[in-house]
Formats: structure tokens, sequence, C-alpha cells
């Protein structure tokens, strides 16, 4: 057991330590979050299973096989000779078995591996989900998968039990030989009984001993399945190793950038080349900003300079030097990137920022932050800067997700400096501050700027344009806004076009105040190219980035510090304990009630092999007395009993056939029941229950897999074992009762001794394995954040600080393996002492027996061998503790998650159906604070109404709740008092299902399942979707141009997350999706902001025909999207400050909103 977890741990570690060393491209083709969680959580318990004890057990029983045959040999060589003419069918047998079982068990994996990838999908992205309700589907997909592993499961049982039953079968024909054989060397060759008895017994014990190692023998099919899976991944060398301490390192790097003639293909889409002969030249200390179409290429450039890939064809040098010659680690050190959805880790804001520097001291950390302009909203959270950021940083708004990650970069120091719309998230007076700061930062730096706002692209020492991968345009903006006709100024004047009326609305309503703006020469500049060019995503076609769920959540707001979130981890674990006290056994067979009759006759298939054993201990002594008959009497009698091994062998080779394929099926069952139902709970729960941490999807998927198969083993083979051995031990003690009741009950007081030893034994291990599960399950989730982040992880080149962290999180659960391994091994020790003084027992009570002539030579056997087998039963049933101990603290995991009542409950039929729809929306003091956050309050007594077919927008600095009132409306969450009405009616007694059918939401960081663009876009509607339809959505949002020119169309896989398209791209599928909705009411948070100006233009006069009619709330910054509002209201410190139409409120003295129009113009 100890070197089985101590083995399984480092295979753990190891196979994280190659997964986070693989190249990008690894991750993009063949590897998923959810498969490596998988294979960490359910593949390394196999492994574990296969090298535990199985491996001790083994050894014991193939030395008393080896051992056995040894003395039967030395006894009579030729009776044993014989004998052994059986042992090549038992091994051709055990071949097969483990054969069968190693395909049978892969087939299972694999569907499993499926499973755990729905599970991370609707998970990771559960606002999109319930948004679209699309749970229902989820589940559908799930059931298909683990209905495929439930069928291998089944055959994996019939396989398993006609393998064993082969086993036992030609074990009682070989008896049969022996003892008709042993009769013939008797009356021919002289042998006496004693040695015919003495190689009987030997060969006899060698033989079960052989048959016991069934089990392990299934063990290590299933770990060398598991095994050679990750094994695979293990040996992979990656094409590009941050690891290799080969390479050239640069002294001194100045930070002078080339791309020579670069030809480059995605691995995905081999076919289509993204840059066909682009060159570059970014001189050190100086920077550049690529602006382009959405998909040009832009982001894909900061992906070849991070060596994430390689080009087919010409190179990418710094300082002079081929990237691929130099020491990857090292020159990943001089680099600091800033994308465009930013990733944090699972783990506090300081460790997060801390990414940045290995050892970083508090105050450089500090400092950090405040270039970042992060130190303000940090300082406001009761635990500062220990304040947790939940999943992908889910508890932060985006704002300030990405002021943490510009900390990050900063705390680097980096030579070369990439920003990738690094500052698009922020709200107008944070940009401006940050924008400073990163001027600072930048100053003497190398830097390749990704960017639509002028502010950002202007003061660039060269801009560089790029249209279908090649360089269409460079020179600085002075220069390239000289000619009318250049790509870069048509880039500008798309935008202008549309700005042209926010000017002469803000010129006549403002008069003479807006002189002081206007002095800048490019006054609306900002608002002008604000977001006209591609903002394409964090790592463009090719980034594998873990984005906010659903959509930027909340604002300004806090979550707990490590101390408090262990402190709850604690609350929640006493919980657990007291649920795992009132997790009586029966409710998992309550589980498994429809398969009642299917368990009722594997229970007697199970019991008739149980009496076999017994029944075998009356035909052994009734056989050994026959050897002591004359000579005519012992021919007639052997071959009788001969026939009766053999027919104990068929009755065996039937009930056990039977047992292991009927509790198959009920075991296989019982695992597909409760992993549906349990997925069903959990795609159901509340938002506010997904953001506790140890509800991630890493904890989540871990769960679900491992609670499963253990249960599955309980119900399976330990309840087979059981009901095996209790009518083992019956028939054994009524025979041994019915045969000399005097002797048989001087061995009955010795048989509760074993009992007792195995009572303990479970005692002992009890409080164990709950503990230890908990810890992983938290390892688990480090491991599922640096994978599903793996390029935040590779460009920060954090591969050591995560392996340290989970080899961390995995101490703990080694050490209380090591423990219970201690404590089984020492019950398994005396279970076995307890059996040899039953033995030395027995025969001195029978010698006295014998002779005061109170028992026969016959009895004293016939007794010895009925109640020889059922200690051993009574032994092996001890020998389930460990077992029976994981799997209920398994179900009690399990049942915590099924009795759990969402207090949203989508799956509810319960509430109204509203049968005309007018779309009237009213927030009526409304106070709310996050569930996970409870002392800090987000609004306080909103008010807000939007009529029917009107449109409202939302604005505000970041984290101030924009987003929040989208999450109230869709009712991810629920408000502490007030009422958020819909017609009238509190949206609390809707249904909550109808309710969300009737919204359609587009979020700023849109998420895409792992599936083609058409099951992304078809997923907006319930049932079936018509090509038509799909291609019409697709129009509307102008994402069929570019789907079109794909080469597999509509039929392109978007990768985990959408991570093969660009943010435009995928930003135009997310649209085209609500689109196909038909949505009474339209929730667009940031809905243009990841396009570029040509598809911003036609997309917003898309969605301006959709808002027609409809009511329509929006959350955004730029005034191009606002000013059309019929009323925009200004949120701060949690409630309106101001309302009214873009005309009134800019011409407010002193008022919010036009200091922010302002101040959105002066910065430019």
């Amino acid at each position: 057991m100890v070197t089985g977890e101590r083995q399984a741990a480092r295979i753990r570690a190891v196979y994280l330590e190659t997964i986070l060393k693989q190249d990008i491209a690894f991750f993009d083709k063949e590897m998923t979050t959810g498969e490596a969680i998988q294979r960490m959580s359910g593949d390394t318990l196999f492994i574990q299973d296969a090298i535990g004890e199985k491996v001790g057990k083994f050894i014991q029983l193939m030395s008393t096989f080896v051992g056995g045959f040894i003395i039967a040999f030395v006894k009579g060589w030729l009776l044993t000779l014989v004998m052994l003419s059986c042992l090549p069918c038992i091994i051709i047998g055990g071949v097969a078995l483990s054969w069968m079982i190693t395909n049978l068990s892969s087939h299972g994996q694999v569907a499993y591996s499926e499973a755990a990838n729905i599970v991370d999908q609707t998970i990771g992205c559960i606002r999109t989900v319930v948004s679209f309700t699309g749970e229902e589907r989820s589940v559908e997909l799930y059931k298909k998968c683990i209905k495929t592993a439930y069928r291998s499961s089944v055959q994996e049982g019939l396989a398993s039990g006609l393998g064993h039953g082969i086993l036992v079968l030609v074990v009682f024909f070989s008896y049969a030989l022996a003892t008709w054989y042993g009769a013939k060397l008797i009356i021919d060759k002289g042998y006496n009984g004693g040695v015919v008895i003495n190689v009987m017994i030997v060969i006899m014990v060698s033989g079960m001993s052989l048959g016991e190692t069934s089990p392990c023998i299934s063990a290590f099919a299933a770990g060398r399945a598991a095994a050679y899976r990750m094994f695979e991944t293990i040996k992979r060398k990656p094409e590009i190793d941050p690891n290799n301490s080969s390479g050239i390192i640069l002294e001194d790097v100045k930070g002078k950038i080339e791309l020579k003639d670069v030809y480059f293909s995605y691995p995905t889409r081999p076919k289509q080349l993204v840059f066909n002969g682009l060159s570059l030249c970014v001189p050190s200390g100086t920077s550049m900003a690529i602006v382009g179409e959405s998909g040009s290429g832009k982001s894909t450039v900061i992906s070849l300079i991070e060596r994430f890939y390689d080009p087919q064809a010409g190179e990418v040098l710094i300082d002079g030097i081929n990237l691929k010659t130099m020491r990857l680690r090292h020159i990943r050190e001089k680099i600091g990137l800033v994308s465009q959805e930013p990733v944090l880790f699972t783990t506090t804001i300081k460790e997060n920022i801390a990414y940045g520097k290995e050892n970083a001291t508090l105050e450089e950390i500090k400092r950090a932050s405040e270039l970042a302009n992060a130190a303000r909203f940090i300082d406001k959270f009761p635990n500062g800067l220990d304040t947790a950021v939940g999943e992908h940083g889910t508890q932060l708004s985006g704002g300030q997700k990405q002021r943490i990650a510009i900390a990050r970069a900063i705390l680097k120091d980096p030579k070369i400096l990439l920003l990738d719309e690094a500052t698009s998230a922020l709200d107008t007076e944070s940009e401006r501050i940050v924008q400073e700061a990163l001027s600072r930062v930048m100053s003497e730096r190398t830097t390749i700027i990704v960017a639509h706002r002028l502010s950002t692209v202007r003061n660039a020492d060269t801009i560089t344009v790029l249209h279908e991968g090649k360089v269409v345009e460079q020179g600085s903006h002075s220069t390239l806004i000289k000619d009318c006709n250049g790509a870069y100024s048509q880039l500008i004047h798309l935008q202008e076009i549309r700005q042209e009326k926010v000017n002469s609305t803000e010129n006549e309503s403002r008069g003479p105040k807006i002189d002081a703006t206007k002095s800048n020469s490019a006054s609306f500049g900002r608002i002008s190219l604000n977001r006209s060019f591609s903002r394409g995503s964090s790592l463009g076609g090719s980034s594998r980035h873990t984005f906010t769920l659903g959509f930027g959540l909340p604002g300004s707001v806090d979550v707990q510090d490590g101390n408090s979130m262990v402190e709850e981890d604690k609350e929640r674990q006493a919980g657990h304990a007291k649920l795992h006290k009132n997790i009586p056994i029966r409710r998992l067979a309550y589980l498994n009630k429809p398969e009642t009759p299917i368990l009722i006759w594997g229970s007697i298939a199970a019991s008739v092999y149980g009496v076999v054993f017994p029944v075998f201990g009356i035909l052994i002594s009734s056989s050994i007395k026959t050897f002591f008959e004359p000579a005519h009497e012992l021919r007639k009698d052997a071959r009788f009993w001969a026939l009766m091994y053999m027919m104990l062998g068929l009755v065996s080779l039937l009930s056990v056939s039977f047992q292991y394929f009927l509790f198959g099926i009920a075991g296989g069952k019982l695992v597909e029941r409760i992993r549906a139902l349990s997925f069903q709970k959990v795609v159901h729960q509340e938002i506010g229950w997904f953001d506790e941490p140890s509800n991630s999807s890493g904890t989540i998927g871990a769960r679900l897999s491992v609670d499963a198969a253990i249960v599955r083993g309980l119900i399976g083979d330990n309840l087979a074992l059981m009901v095996q051995n209790i009518s083992s031990v019956i028939a054994g003690v009524l025979i041994a009762i019915i045969t000399n009741w005097r002797l048989a009950l001087i061995i009955l007081a010795v048989i509760p001794l074993v009992g007792l030893q195995g009572y303990l034994q479970m005692k002992f291990l009890k409080g164990f394995s709950a503990d230890a599960k908990a810890m992983y399950e938290e390892a688990s989730q480090v491991a599922s954040a640096a994978i599903s982040s793996i390029r935040t992880v590779a460009s920060f080149s954090a591969e050591r600080r995560v392996m340290d962290t989970f080899k961390k999180k995995c101490e703990a659960p080694l050490r209380h393996a090591i423990h219970r391994g201690i404590v089984s091994g020492l019950g398994f020790g005396f279970s076995f002492m307890m059996l040899y003084f039953t033995y030395a027992l027995c025969f001195y009570a029978a010698a006295r027996f014998v002779k005061k002539d109170l028992a026969t030579f016959n009895e004293v056997f016939r007794i010895f061998f009925v109640l020889t087998t059922a200690t051993v039963a009574i032994s092996q049933t001890s020998a389930l503790g460990p077992d029976t101990s994981k799997a209920r603290d398994s179900a009690a995991s399990i049942f915590s998650i099924i009795d759990r009542k969402s207090n949203i409950d989508s799956s509810s039929g319960e509430g109204e159906i509203l049968t005309k729809v007018m779309g009237d929306i009213e927030f009526r003091h409304v106070m709310f604070k996050y569930p996970s956050r409870p002392d800090v309050q987000i609004f306080k007594d909103l008010c807000l109404t939007i009529s029917s077919g009107k449109t409202v927008a939302l604005v505000g600095e970041s984290g101030c709740g924009k987003s929040t009132a989208i999450a109230l409306l869709e009712r991810f969450y629920d408000p502490d008092s007030g009422i958020i009405s819909f017609d009238g009616m509190d949206i609390k007694k809707l249904k909550v299902k109808w309710l969300r059918q009737q919204m359609g939401l587009v979020s700023q960081e849109p998420v895409l399942f792992n599936d083609t663009i058409r099951a992304n876009i078809a997923y907006g509607k319930e049932g079936d979707v018509t090509e038509e339809e799909i291609v019409a959505a697709a129009e509307i949002a102008n994402a069929h141009h570019f789907v079109s020119g794909l080469p597999q169309g509509y039929d392109t896989s978007v990768g985990e997350r959408g991570i093969q398209l660009s943010g435009g791209q995928k930003q135009r599928v997310a649209i085209a999706r609500a689109i196909l909705k038909q949505p009474k009411i339209l929730l667009l948070d940031e809905a243009t902001s990841a396009l570029d100006a040509e598809s911003e233009h036609v997309v917003q006069e898309a969605l301006d025909c959709a808002m027609v009619g409809r009511t329509t709330l929006i959350v955004a910054h730029r005034l191009s999207t606002i000013r059309g509002a019929n009323t925009i209201a200004v949120l701060k410190n949690g409630s309106i400050v101001e309302k009214g139409r873009h005309e009134t409120l800019i011409d407010r003295e002193n008022g919010v909103y036009a200091s922010l129009a302002s101040l959105y113009m002066s910065s430019s």
C-alpha cells in the first residue's frame, strides 16, 4: 500500500510535469484539460491498485503456489507430474483473461475521458450554459459517454467471470484426476494414502493460491491499460521543450526582434497559411504597434516571439540569433506578456502577481500593483493582497483582472514587452493611469503592442498594418495618416464615419465648454479609433486562454483570504464527516433498486459459489478416507469422488460466471446512475455554489470519476465476495455441527477472534480516507488551473512553481496513505496469525478427541476442511476494510451533491409562465452582495426601469457592478432585498428556465465550446436547427464571410474554449448564437469590443436591427455604442447617480457622465 501510494503520487507529479513542458501544439491537437485531470485522478487509481497491496498479495500467492509444487515433487513426483498437466490450461486462461480485461478497460477509460471533457467544459463555462438553458443538453451528452463506459464494464464483468470460472473448473478437474490416478498409484505403484493426501493438499493450496490471483491479475490488466495511456504522454518529447538546458544564453539581451520571411500555419489548420512570407523588424528599445482586421495574424506574431509555435519556414530572431537556438526558459524570462483576456490562477492576488518573479518581496509586489493602478481596489478588500480571486479570476471584474495581469508583467521587469490589448478591459480613468504606467515601463524596452485605441497606437515608434498575414503598410502615425487611401487611414476613417454624429452632438450640446479638450488635435481620436482595430484574442488564432466564465463578473468585490478559506474548508469537512456518519449503505443499495432482480440472482449465484468450498471440504475428507480402503473398494469409490469433483467444477463455472456478470451489470448501472444524477444536480446548482473554491471544474470532475469508481467496487466485487463468504461460513458451520457438534463447537470458539481482528481493522481505517480524498481534490484543482492556462504558465516559466504547489498539496494525503498502509498491514498480518492459531487448536483438539474415541479420522478432516474455508472467508471479508471505508466516504461525497437543493433551480417546473411577453424590466430598491463576499455591498438601493422595447445603457468605472445587473436579471443570483420585476411580476415567481429563454446574452469575453462552429451557433436554440437558420444568424453577425473562408467552413473545430479562433471571430460566433435564440430581451456586455472597425460597423448595424422592438440592456465604455440608447444610467457606489439621454447628461455641469465623457476625450 505504501509503495503503491508513493509511486502513484510520483506518477501524478511526473505526468503533470510532462504535460506542463509540452509544446502548445500538443494542447491544440491532442490534449484537453478534462482528459488530463481524468487521467491524473481516475487512471492513477487503477495504476495505484495495480502497484499497491495487490503486488504484495500476488507475490505471496505465487510463492505459495511455487513452494507447494516443490514440496509435492519431493513427496510424490509421478502424481505431481500428472497433476501438472492442468497447469498450461490455467496459464492460457489467465493470459487470455488479462488480455480481454485490458482491452475492455481501455474502451471504458476512453469513454470516461470524453465524459470528463464534458464536465470540464460545462462547469468551466457554467454561466454560458445556464444563460442558453443548455444544462439538459450537457447532461444528455454526458449520459451518452457513460453509457458506452457501462457497456465496457459489463463486458469486463463477463470476461472476468468466465476467466475465473474456467480457472476453478480446471482446479477441480485436477482434483478429480488426482483422486482417480492417486488410487491407481496406490494399487499399481505401491504409493501409500499419506503420500497421495500430502500431494493433493499441497496442490490444493497451490491451486487455490493461483485462483486467488484473479483479482490481482484483473487489477494489473486495468492498471496496465491506464499506465499505457499515461506513459505514452510521459514519453512524448516536445518539439519545443522549455526544460531543455542546451541552447545559447545571451548575457545581455538588447531586445531587437526580427521576423525574416516567415511562413506559418496553425497545427490544427495546416492548409491555411496565417503568414505567407512575413518580415518585420523591431529595433532594440523601440515600440511597434500592430493593427489590422480581426484574424489578420496580429496575435500570432506574439505567439511566435514567445515561441509557443515554430514557423514552417523563415526565422524569428532576437538580437540577431535564431530563437530555436536559444535556451527557451532563459529567453521567456526576458519577455513580459499581458493578454487581452488575462489568466489568473485559483489563488490569492499576491500569489498571482508573484508569478511574475520568483522570490519577489512584498514591497516589490506592492510597488507593481501601484504602478498598474491596482493598489486602490486591492486595499478596499478586507483581506487586501491575500484576497482569493476564484477559479479563473471569476471573483474580480474584467478591469481588476487586467490590472493584476499588468502588475504581474511589471514585476517581471522584462527586456521585451508584449501587450495584446492590455488596457482594453479598463474604464477610462484607470486606462489613462495604467497607460502612463505602461509608458514608463516601455521606456528603454522593446515593445510590441496589439491594440485598437489610438491613444495606445499613435505614440508607437512604428505602426505596422497587417492584412491576410502580410505587411501592407508601415510607418509612424503622423506618416501613415497623411496617405488618405492607405490601409491605416481607412481603418481610422471607418470608425470616424460612425463618430461624426457624436462629434456634432458634443459640439452642439457643450459649445465652448469643449474647447479645452479640442486643443488636442485629435480630440475624438480616442473615440474614433477606440475599437477600430481587431482586439484579436489574447493569443490570436492560437490562444489557449482561460477567460472568465460567462462574462466578466462582479465589480469591486472581496473574496475570502487563504485563512478564511481554510476555516470554511474545515467547516465543510466537518459537515462532510457528519454526513458520512449518516450515510447508510442501504441508501446506495436503494440507488440500485431497479436492478434488484439482477442483484438477487447475482447473490444466489454468489451463494452457490460460496457453498462450493465447504462441499469441497466434504469431498476431500471423503476421498482421503477412500485411500485407506481395500483395492476393490478403492477403485470404485475413487471413480465416484472423481465424478463429484467434476460436477463441483461445472457448478463453480456456471455460478462464478453468473456472479461476475450480474454484479457487473448492477455495479455498472449504479456508476452510470450516480454519475448522471450527480452531474444533473451539479449543473442545476445556483451560480453562487460554483463561486466556492471547493466546487471548481477540476474538483467536480475528480469527484465524479473517483467517487463513482470506488462505490462501484463496493457494490460490484466486494458485495459479491461478501455474499459468497457469508454463504461459505453458514454452510461450513452447519456441515461441521452435523458432522460432530462437540469438536465443531470447540473450533467455532476460535473463529470470533478472526472476526474481531476484521472489525478492529475497519475501525482504524475509517477516519483516514475522507481527508486524503479531499486533499487530492485540492491537488487536482492546482493541476486543472495550470493545464487550462498553459500559455500563461509557459510565458512566465512558472512550471516549477506549479509543480511545487502540486507536490505540496500531495504531501498530506501521502502521509495519510502511509499511515493507512501500516494499519492495514498489521491488521492483515494479525488475521493470518489467527488463521494458523486456529489450525493449531483444531489439530490439538482433534487429536485429543480421536484418542478418546469422541471423533473419527474422517470427521476430523471434514470439520477441519469446512471450517478452514470459513475462516479464510472471514479474513477475506476483513481485507475489504479499506474498500468499504473508502466507499462510505465516496458515498457521503456523492450524496452531499445529490441531496443539495439548489437555491435557484432551473430544472424545477415550478413558477409561472407569461403568455404575452412585453419586456418591461424594473429594479426596485435592490440590495445585493455576492454570497462568497457577504461583507462587500455591490448594490445599495438600486432603482432602474427599462420600458418594453427601449434600450438602456449602463456606464460607470470598472468594477462598479454593471455586469452584476445582468447576472441578477439572468437569475444567476437573487438580490438580498428589493424586487426585480419582469412585466410587473417578481422574477423569483417566474419559471427559471422560461425566464432565461427570453434573454439573449452576448458577453465581453465570449465562451465557445470545444466543437464545430456550426454546433456553437446552434447552441443558441433548443431543438433542431436548420442550416439556413445557422447561416442567416452568421450573416447577421458578419461571421459568414470568415467562416466560409476556412477550409472546413462551419465544420471547423474551434478548439478548447475557442482557442483556434481570434477574439473578433469568437465574438461574432457568440453574437450569431445569441441572434439565433430570437430573445425578447437582449443583454449586451461589451458585445462588439473584440471586433475590428469594419466588422464592428456591420455587426453594430445588425445589433441595432436586432434591438428594434426588443428591450435591451447594454454595458459599454464606448460613446458610439451608448449614445443612441433611450436612457443612459450611470452607476456609482452601488446605485444610479444619473439617468437620462446622452444629450441631456453631457450638458450637465459637474455631472458624473459628463466628466466620464470628458476624461474619455481628453485622454486621447
